[in-house]
C-alpha cells in the first residue's frame, strides 16, 4: 500500500494548525472520505510494496493499457473533486451549511475504480481542496464586509455608446485558477496534463504576480480580450501529442502552453481557449466551411495566441481576412522562425521555402521556447522554484555518486557509442533512468541503469533532488528538463556537437524555418547559464569525459534558476510584450523627408563617453518604438559573422525593431564604412558593407530584417541593445 490513512492524517493534520473549526470540519471531510477510498479499494495497492521508492527499481505489474486506464481514471475523478470545488469558491453569497453540502456530494460521488497506483496524486491534491476552502472564507468574508459598509468596489461602467471602455480599464492580477481550469477542458490526456501543471504551479504564479503588481504599480496596464487557439491539440491535426502523454512521450510544447495560459489568466486578461475547429469558429464568429464565408466583421479578439497547425486551420476557415487581421497573431514556435523563411516571395526565389514559414509575419510574431534567434520574440516557460528551507536540504541530502540520464522514451537511448561513455560514468556513479516500458525492460537501458519507469512530476523531483548529475545524450534538444535538474541542484552534463548540427547535416532539422547550428543538445543551458551548472564536452574523448565525472564529484553547487524562466519572470516579459508589441500600427516613416540631425554630426549616431559602440543621438521626440532608441547601439559585424553572434560578442542582443533606425546611409558613414555604390535590395543579409567592392546595401523590404545569417562578403549593420539582468528579452528601459 502506498500511503496508509495514518500516513496521511500525519500530513493533513499539519494542513490544520493554522485552520480554524470551520476550516478542520471541511477538510476532514475531504479526509475521511480519502480514508474510505483507500478502504474501498482494499488489497489492490499490495502491487506495491510499502518500502519501494523513486529510488528503486519499479517491478511494472499493470499491462500499459491497465496502467493508461488506471491514470486516466485517476485525473477524471480529481477533474471531479477540483471541479465542484472551483463551482463551490464562487458561491460568495450562500450559507456554510449550503458550501459543506456541496463539497461532501463532490466527495460522495468518488467511487473505487480499480488499480490505483498513485494514491500520492489524490493526497497532494488535499492542499489544493484546503486553499479552495480557504479562498470560499475569504469570499465570504469580503462578501460580509460590503453587506456592512466596510468594503466597496466600483464597477466599470457598460455604455452601449462606449462598447471599448470596459477593455481599456487597468487589468487586475488574478489568483482563483478556478475560471482557467474550467476553460481548459477535460476528455483529453494532454489537457489533463496541462490542468495538473496549472494547479501544481499556482501557488507560486500567486505569489509572483503579487511581486509583480509591486513592481508596476505605477504602470498602466489595458486588459486585451486574447484567444488561445493550441492547433496541434485539435483533432483535425491529428493530435499525436495526447496518445503519448503516459508513454514517455514529449512534454514540452504542454508545459508551454499550460504556463501561457496561465501567465494570460494571471495578468488579467479577458481569455478564451479553443481545441478545436468547433470552438474556434464560435469564437471567431465564422460558419464552418473552408474560408467560403471569410470573417466580415470586426476581429473580436486583440490578440490571438496559436501555433502553426492553428494558424493553417485559421487560414482555411477566415479566407482572406486572415491577412487583414494577421497583425493580431502570435504563432508559438518551439525552434523558430527565421525572416527569410517567413518573406514567401524570398523563401520561393532564394531556396528557404519548407514545410513551415512563408506567412509574411513580422519576425517577432513568432515566440519560441527559448532565446534561439531575437528574430522571434522569446516566450518561454517557468520551471518550479524553492524557497531557501528547500535550497539547503537540497544541498545537504544531495548523493554525491548519483546520476540521473535525461531521455524517457527509448528510442532517445540510441546512442552511438553510449556504452563507452555510459561503462565509464558507472565506474563513479550509481546511473538511473526513468525510462518508459509497458510489459518488460527497454532492451536500449543497459542492465547496471536502475530504472524507475515514466515518473510522475512529484517524484522524478524528488530523484533530481538526490542526483547529483543529469546527463544528456544529445537528443531531445532544447527541452525544460535540464533546467529543472539544475533548478533541483543538478549539474547538467552534455555533449558537444562537431560540426554543429543543422538542416544541412541533420535529419531533425531539415524542413525547419531556420538555418540555426546548435552547438551542443541544450545551447541555451550552454551559453546562459554555463558553469559550474552546465558543463558541455566531447563524449568520444574518453579521457575528457572521465576527468570530467571526477570533477563532477568534487563540485558542491546550489540550486540555480534563471530570473526568465521564474513564474515573475515570465510574467514579466509577457505583460511587456502585450502592453508594447503592436504590429497593427502604421510606423511613421523613417528617415523623415529633408531630415536634418542635431548639431553636426552627420547623422543620428553618437559616441558616448567611454565607449567603443555608437549610440543614438538624435532628437528621436518623433519616435516611440519598443524597444525604446535610448537602448540602440550601432555597430558591423566582421565578415562572415551574424548579427546575433556580433551582438552578443559586445555584450549585447541584437534588436531587429530597431533595423529601420540603421538602415540609413548615415549608418555606413557613422561606422567610416566608405559606400562608392548604394542600393537597395530585398535581401536577408541587408543592410550590409561589402569591402571588395566598396559598396553599401540597404533593405528594401522590412520583413527580411533579420539578426540571423551570414555572408563571407558582407559586414552586416547591426542594430544592438542591452537587456535586463536575468531577463534577455528586454532592454534596461524596456518595463
Amino acid at each position: 500500500m502506498i500511503a496508509t490513512c495514518s500516513d496521511l492524517f500525519i500530513m493533513v493534520r499539519r494542513c490544520l494548525l493554522t485552520f480554524k473549526p470551520f476550516r478542520i470540519f471541511v477538510v476532514g471531510i475531504g479526509f475521511f472520505s480519502l480514508c474510505f477510498l483507500m478502504t474501498s479499494l482494499g488489497g489492490q495497492f499490495s502491487a506495491k510494496r510499502p518500502v519501494d521508492s523513486p529510488f528503486t527499481v519499479r517491478a511494472e505489474v499493470l499491462s500499459g493499457h491497465e496502467s493508461r486506464g488506471v491514470l486516466r481514471k485517476i485525473s477524471d475523478m480529481l477533474e471531479v473533486i477540483m471541479k465542484r470545488m472551483d463551482a463551490l469558491s464562487k458561491l460568495g453569497n450562500t450559507t456554510e451549511a449550503h458550501r459543506l453540502d456541496e463539497l461532501s456530494s463532490a466527495l460522495d460521488r468518488i467511487q473505487p475504480v480499480g488499480l490505483v497506483e498513485r494514491i500520492q496524486a489524490i493526497a497532494q491534491n488535499m492542499s489544493d481542496m484546503a486553499v479552495r476552502v480557504e479562498q470560499i472564507l475569504q469570499r465570504s468574508m469580503a462578501a460580509n464586509r460590503v453587506r456592512e459598509g466596510t468594503l466597496g468596489q466600483c464597477e466599470t461602467p457598460k455604455d452601449p455608446r462606449y462598447p471599448d471602455c470596459p477593455s481599456k480599464m487597468d487589468a487586475a492580477f488574478r489568483s482563483d485558477i478556478g475560471a482557467l481550469l474550467e476553460q481548459v477542458g477535460a476528455g483529453k490526456e494532454s489537457l489533463s496534463f496541462m490542468k495538473r501543471r496549472i494547479r501544481r504551479m499556482a501557488a507560486q504564479w500567486a505569489s509572483a504576480a503579487r511581486r509583480l503588481d509591486d513592481k508596476l504599480r505605477d504602470h498602466r496596464r489595458e486588459q486585451k480580450r486574447i484567444l488561445v487557439h493550441v492547433g496541434f491539440l485539435t483533432e483535425e491535426s491529428g493530435d499525436v501529442f495526447s496518445p503519448k502523454v503516459l508513454k514517455g512521450g514529449p512534454l514540452g510544447e504542454m508545459v508551454q502552453w499550460a504556463d501561457i495560459l496561465t501567465a494570460l489568466h494571471v495578468l488579467g486578461h479577458d481569455l478564451k481557449i479553443s481545441v478545436s475547429l468547433k470552438e474556434l469558429h464560435g469564437f471567431l464568429g465564422v460558419p464552418p466551411g473552408r474560408g467560403n464565408c471569410p470573417l466580415t466583421g470586426p476581429l473580436p479578439f486583440d490578440l490571438i495566441y496559436t501555433d502553426y497547425h492553428g494558424l493553417q486551420q485559421m487560414k482555411h476557415h477566415m479566407g482572406l481576412s486572415l491577412r487583414k487581421h494577421k497583425c493580431h497573431i502570435r504563432v508559438i514556435d518551439t525552434f523558430g522562425t527565421e525572416p527569410a523563411y517567413n518573406h514567401e516571395e524570398y523563401a520561393t526565389l532564394h531556396g528557404y521555402r519548407t514545410n513551415w514559414g512563408y506567412w509574411n509575419l513580422r519576425g517577432q510574431q513568432y515566440m519560441t521556447m527559448f532565446p534561439h534567434t531575437p528574430d522571434n520574440s522569446f516566450m518561454g516557460f517557468v520551471a518550479e522554484e524553492l524557497n531557501e528551507t528547500e535550497r539547503l536540504n537540497i544541498q545537504r541530502n544531495k548523493v554525491n555518486n548519483m546520476a540521473v540520464v535525461y531521455g524517457k522514451d527509448a528510442s532517445m537511448w540510441k546512442v552511438s557509442g553510449k556504452e563507452k561513455f555510459l561503462a565509464i560514468l558507472h565506474r563513479y556513479m550509481e546511473i538511473h533512468g526513468t525510462v518508459y516500458y509497458e510489459a518488460q525492460r527497454p532492451p536500449e537501458v543497459p542492465a547496471f541503469v536502475k530504472n524507475h519507469g515514466l515518473l510522475p512530476q512529484q517524484e522524478l523531483q524528488q530523484l533530481l533532488r538526490k542526483a547529483k548529475l543529469f546527463i544528456g545524450f544529445g537528443f531531445p534538444y532544447e527541452g525544460p528538463a535540464p533546467l529543472e535538474a539544475i533548478a533541483n541542484g543538478c549539474i547538467f552534463l552534455q555533449p558537444k556537437f562537431n560540426p554543429s548540427h543543422s538542416s544541412l547535416n541533420h535529419d531533425f532539422f531539415r524542413g525547419k524555418p531556420t538555418s540555426r547550428k546548435v552547438s551542443s543538445q541544450h545551447p541555451y543551458a550552454e551559453q546562459y547559464i554555463g558553469r559550474p551548472h552546465v558543463i558541455t564536452i566531447d563524449f568520444n574523448n574518453s579521457e575528457e569525459f572521465e576527468s570530467t565525472v571526477r570533477e563532477i564529484m568534487r563540485m558542491n553547487v546550489k540550486p540555480f534558476l534563471p530570473y526568465e524562466y521564474t513564474c515573475e519572470g515570465m510574467l514579466e516579459r509577457v505583460h511587456a510584450y502585450i502592453q508594447n508589441q503592436d504590429f497593427c500600427r502604421p510606423e511613421a516613416p523613417f528617415p523623415p523627408v529633408n531630415s536634418s540631425w542635431l548639431g553636426d554630426a552627420p547623422g543620428p549616431f553618437v559616441l558616448p563617453p567611454d565607449s567603443s559602440i555608437l549610440a543614438w543621438g538624435a532628437n528621436a521626440s518623433s519616435y516611440a518604438p519598443w524597444p525604446p532608441l535610448s537602448a540602440l547601439r550601432l555597430l558591423a559585424s566582421p565578415e562572415g559573422q551574424s548579427c546575433v553572434r556580433a551582438c552578443r560578442r559586445a555584450g549585447l542582443v541584437c534588436e531587429p525593431a530597431l533595423y529601420r533606425f540603421i538602415n540609413i546611409r548615415e549608418a555606413f558613414s557613422a561606422l567610416d564604412l566608405q559606400c562608392d555604390g548604394l542600393e537597395s535590395e530585398m535581401n536577408h543579409l541587408f543592410p550590409a558593407f561589402s569591402a571588395e567592392h566598396a559598396e553599401c546595401g540597404l533593405q528594401r523590404d522590412p520583413l527580411l530584417f533579420s539578426c540571423a545569417g551570414s555572408s563571407g562578403r558582407y559586414r552586416r549593420l547591426c542594430p544592438c541593445r542591452d537587456y535586463r539582468v536575468g531577463q534577455v528579452a528586454l532592454c534596461r528601459d524596456c518595463l
